[in-house]
C-alpha cells in the first residue's frame, strides 16, 4: 500500500515512519509547491465524493420504500 501526503510534519515525523515501516507502507510524500502531485488522486476521490452523496441523498431504492439512504436511515433514528 502507498500512503501519498504533502510534507506535513505529521506525515514525516520518524514515529509515523515508524508506523508505516510497520504496516507495511510506503510512504510517498509530495515535492515541496508541487500541488499538483496530489492532483489525480484528489480528482478521484472528488468523483467518489459525488457518487457517494449521490448515491446517499438521491438515488431512490426500491427496497427502502423508494426512499434515499439518508431518508430511510433518518426514519430510523427518529
Amino acid at each position: 500500500m502507498i500512503f501519498h501526503s504533502d510534507r506535513g510534519c505529521q506525515y514525516t515525523s520518524r514515529e509515523f515512519a515508524l508506523l508505516a515501516a510497520e504496516l507495511d507502507i510506503r510512504l510517498l510524500v509530495g515535492r515541496t509547491g508541487q500541488c499538483w502531485d496530489n492532483a489525480l488522486a484528489e480528482s478521484f476521490f472528488a468523483t467518489l465524493k459525488w457518487i457517494e452523496g449521490w448515491y446517499n441523498l438521491h438515488r431512490l431504492h426500491s427496497s427502502l420504500g423508494y426512499r434515499s439512504l439518508a431518508d430511510y436511515e433518518a426514519a430510523l433514528v427518529a
